[in-house]
C-alpha cells in the first residue's frame, strides 16, 4: 500500500476543504489576466485585492517553485523539503524570531487596507496550489497566510541589512573585532548592487522627465526579478517587478510617477559581546545587574541515507537581540530589521503614490531598513536619497567594531528620520545618479550632501567605483541630453583609466613592461591595449575576463586594502594563458567565448564585467567558460511626457521559469543586443495586443 500517496491524497482533500471556504471571499471571474507576447501578465480589476489575488495566479503559473522555497525558508521548513542545505535558512528564520515579530505586531500595525491585499494574495497561492498539487514542495507549507508571507519579508530584511553575515561570522568565530561592510571574498562582490540615474528637464533637450531602473541581482532565484502589471478600479496602475512570493510590486513606474532601488551599505547592524556571569553562564551583566540569557533550540531538519533526522541547534537571545555561543563568548545582533514588519505595505504604498509628497510621506513610515531610492514623476521631479533605518548611535564607542553588551549606553533605541538622511531633491544641475557608491557623490559638485553633516557613526559609504566614476563622466559630457543620449548612457559598457574597484587595486597590470615577461607578452598587451570596452567580440575584454578570474586565490592573499603587487599579477596572467591553451587552445578569446548567458538549452554570447554600467557576475560553466549568474537583471527606462509615461523594459531571460514555455528565455536575444521592449500602461492596449485573455480557475 502506498501510504505516501494516500498521505497526500488526505493533504489534497482537507486543503480543498480549507480554500472552498476561503476563496468565497475574491471571485476570480472578476479577474482578468492578459499575457503579451512576451508573456508578461497585465492583470485588470475591480479592487486592489483582486489584483493581490491575480498577481499570486500569474506568478504561480510562471514560478510557484520559486515562491514556496522562499515561504518555506521564511517559515523554517526549507530543510524538510531539501534536508540539510536549508538548514542555514530555517536556523536563522528561528533566530531572528520572525513567527514571535510577526504575531505581536500583525494586528496592531499592519493596515486594514494592506491585510486584505496580504489575504487575497494568500489565496491567489492556496487557490493555486489546490489546482495543482502535483507541483507542491511540502505540504507543511499550506495554507499559505498572510503571516507566513511576513515572516518571510522578515528574512529578507534581516539578510538585506546584513545580518546573516553576522551570524556567520560570530558562528565562525571570525569576528576579529572589525567590521567589514563587503565579504571577504573576491567572487561575492557585486552579486547585488544596480544603478539608477534620472535627468529633468533643465538636463533634458525636449524637456521631459527620465529614470533609469537598472538593476544588478541574480537572475534566478529567490531574489531574481518577475515583471508584472497591475491595473485595479481603486487607483492602481503600475508596471514593474517584484520577488518571489511579494504581493507588491519593489520597482516601477504608476501614471505619476517612477522610483528605484540600488543597493547601499550604511552600518544598520551592531554586534555586542555580553559579559557573563563568572560561575553562572545563563546570566549577564549589563550596567551592575545580572539578567537572565533566554534560551532557545533550533529545530532543524536532514535526511542521511533518505533517514529524516532531527537537529537541535542552542541559541539564546539577551536584551540587544538575538544572541549565539561561540569560543570567545556570546554575542548579540541588533538590527531595526527586526522591529519593523511594514516593509510590504510600505512598497505597497509607495507604489499607489500621485506625486512627490506622498512618495515622500510613504518614506515618513520607516518600514524598509535601507536601500537607495531614486525617483522621477511627470511633474518633472526628481529625487535621490539614501534610505535606511540606521540606529541613533551613542557618541564615544567605536561602532565599526564589536561594542560592550555591559552597558545600556550602547543599547540604541530610535533610528533616524528620513529627514536626516543623505538626499537630493530637484537639484539645479538635472540630474542625479548612483551606482552603489557614496551618497555624498549623487549629482553637481556643489549640490552633493555635505558628508560633514552626518555622524561618522552612521556609516554612510565614501567611496567611487568605476560605475559611478563613468557615469558621471558621461552624464557631463553634454549641456543637455536626449533620450538615446540616455539609452547610450545606460547601456555603457566601458572601464574608466585608471580602474577604481572599491574593493582592490590591480592599477599596476597596466604599467607591466610586457617585454620583460616574454611569456605573457602577448596576453599582457592585449589587456594594455585594450579599450576597455566590455564587447562580445572584445579580444582585450576576453583577456581581461579570464584574467579577472584568476585573481581571487591571489586577493585572498592580501590585506586590506587589497592592493595587488606586480608579482601576483605576472602569477595571475600565467594562470590566464594555462587557462586559455588548456581550453580554447589559443591565446586569443573574444569575451564572448568565454563568458555566455545560458538557459536551459539556449546559450549565448554575452557583454558585460564587473563593475561596468552593464555590471556582469559569471560562474564557471564547462569547458572552461562562464556563464553570468547576476548582474544586469530587470531594466525598465521610463519617459515622463505631456500624454503620459513612455516606457521600455526587458529581463535577462524571459516571464517564466517553466522549461516547457515559450517564455523561458525568449527574451535573451533582445538583452544580449541591447534592445527593449515597448510597455504600456494602457488597459486598451494590452487587451488589443493580448496573446492570451482568462481569469484564474
Amino acid at each position: 500500500m502506498n501510504f505516501k500517496r494516500i498521505y497526500f491524497l488526505i493533504f489534497v482533500t482537507s486543503f480543498f476543504f480549507f480554500t472552498s471556504y476561503v476563496i468565497g471571499q475574491i471571485n476570480p471571474e472578476n479577474i482578468t489576466i492578459a499575457r503579451d507576447e512576451y508573456g508578461v501578465p497585465h492583470i485588470f480589476t475591480k479592487t486592489d485585492a483582486e489584483l493581490a489575488y491575480g498577481l499570486a495566479w500569474a506568478h504561480s503559473e510562471d514560478d510557484f517553485k520559486t515562491i514556496q522555497q522562499s515561504y518555506l525558508a521564511g517559515n523554517a521548513i526549507l530543510s524538510k523539503h531539501i534536508g540539510l542545505k536549508g538548514s542555514g535558512a530555517d536556523f536563522l528564520a528561528q533566530l531572528i524570531g520572525s513567527d514571535q515579530i510577526v504575531e505581536k505586531d500583525y494586528e496592531s500595525k499592519i493596515s486594514k487596507e494592506y491585510k486584505e491585499i496580504l489575504e487575497a494574495y494568500s489565496q491567489g497561492i492556496n487557490s493555486y496550489a489546490k489546482q495543482n498539487p502535483e507541483k507542491v514542495l511540502h505540504p507543511d507549507l499550506f495554507p499559505v497566510t498572510p503571516k507566513k508571507m511576513l515572516r518571510y519579508g522578515q528574512l529578507q530584511l534581516f539578510i538585506s541589512s546584513m545580518g546573516d553575515y553576522w551570524v556567520s561570522k560570530i558562528v565562525r568565530n571570525d569576528l576579529k573585532y572589525q567590521k567589514i561592510n563587503e565579504s571577504d571574498s573576491l567572487y561575492s562582490k557585486q552579486e547585488k548592487g544596480s544603478n539608477t540615474f534620472a535627468f529633468n528637464s533643465n538636463k533634458t533637450s525636449d524637456g521631459n522627465t527620465y529614470l533609469a531602473i537598472n538593476t544588478h541581482q541574480p537572475l534566478d532565484g529567490p531574489v531574481s526579478w518577475y515583471e508584472a502589471h497591475l491595473q485595479s478600479e481603486e487607483g492602481t496602475n503600475i508596471l514593474g517587478a517584484l520577488f518571489a512570493g511579494s504581493p507588491s510590486v519593489l520597482i516601477g513606474v504608476n501614471e505619476n510617477i517612477a522610483w528605484c532601488h540600488t543597493v547601499n551599505q550604511p552600518d544598520k547592524t551592531d554586534v555586542f559581546a555580553l559579559e557573563m556571569h563568572p560561575k553562572n553562564k545563563n546570566k549577564y551583566l549589563v550596567d551592575g545587574k545580572y539578567y537572565d540569557l533566554e534560551k532557545y533550540k533550533a529545530e532543524l531538519r536532514i535526511k542521511i541515507l533518505g533517514i529524516p533526522f532531527k537537529i537541535k541547534k542552542r541559541y539564546y537571545k539577551s536584551m540587544y537581540g538575538p544572541t549565539l555561543k561561540n569560543k570567545s563568548g556570546y554575542f548579540s545582533i541588533k538590527t531595526p530589521a527586526l522591529s519593523e514588519i511594514r516593509g510590504l505595505e510600505q512598497w505597497w504604498k509607495m507604489g499607489k503614490s500621485k506625486n512627490f509628497t506622498e512618495f515622500y510621506s510613504t518614506l515618513k513610515m520607516k518600514a524598509i531598513p535601507g536601500y537607495n531610492i531614486g525617483y522621477a514623476d511627470k511633474n518633472d521631479t526628481i529625487f535621490y536619497i539614501s534610505n535606511g533605518l540606521i540606529p541613533k548611535r551613542k557618541a564615544g564607542y567605536d561602532w565599526k567594531n564589536v561594542v560592550p553588551g555591559n552597558t545600556k549606553k550602547t543599547l540604541w533605541t530610535t533610528t533616524y528620520n528620513v529627514e536626516d538622511l543623505p538626499q537630493v531633491l530637484q537639484p539645479k544641475s538635472g540630474y542625479f545618479y548612483n551606482t552603489n557608491h557614496s551618497p555624498f557623490l549623487s549629482t553637481s559638485i556643489d549640490e552633493n550632501p555635505i558628508k560633514n553633516n552626518f555622524s561618522e557613526d552612521m556609516g554612510f559609504e565614501n567611496y567611487n567605483n568605476n560605475r559611478s566614476i563613468r557615469l558621471k563622466y558621461l552624464i557631463d559630457e553634454k549641456q543637455k541630453l536626449d533620450f538615446n543620449d540616455f539609452k547610450k548612457i545606460k547601456y555603457d559598457h566601458t572601464l574608466p583609466t585608471p580602474l577604481k574597484y572599491s574593493w582592490m587595486d590591480i592599477n599596476e597590470l597596466f604599467e607591466i613592461d610586457a617585454k620583460k615577461y616574454p611569456d605573457i607578452k602577448n596576453i599582457l598587451i592585449d589587456i594594455q591595449k585594450w579599450d576597455r570596452k566590455a564587447e562580445i567580440n572584445s579580444i582585450g575584454a576576453g583577456a581581461f575576463a579570464i584574467f579577472y578570474s584568476k585573481l581571487g586565490k591571489y586577493y585572498n592573499q592580501l590585506p586590506a586594502p587589497k592592493i595587488f603587487p606586480k608579482t601576483f599579477l605576472i602569477e595571475a596572467l600565467k594562470d590566464t594563458k594555462k587557462h586559455m591553451l588548456k581550453y580554447f587552445g589559443k591565446e586569443k578569446i573574444k569575451l564572448g567565448e568565454f563568458q555566455k548567458l545560458v538557459r536551459g538549452d539556449k546559450e549565448i554570447p554575452i557583454y558585460g564585467l564587473r563593475d561596468v554600467l552593464t555590471a556582469m557576475k559569471s560562474v564557471p560553466y564547462k569547458d572552461g567558460m562562464t556563464r553570468v549568474n547576476a548582474g544586469e537583471s530587470y531594466i525598465e527606462l521610463v519617459k515622463f511626457t505631456p500624454n503620459g509615461p513612455e516606457i521600455e523594459s526587458i529581463i535577462s531571460y524571459g516571464s517564466s521559469d517553466n522549461p516547457n514555455s515559450k517564455h523561458y528565455n525568449d527574451q535573451m536575444d533582445k538583452y544580449a543586443s541591447f534592445q527593449t521592449k515597448k510597455m504600456s500602461l494602457s488597459k486598451k492596449e494590452a487587451l488589443e495586443k493580448a496573446i492570451k485573455i482568462y481569469s484564474p480557475k
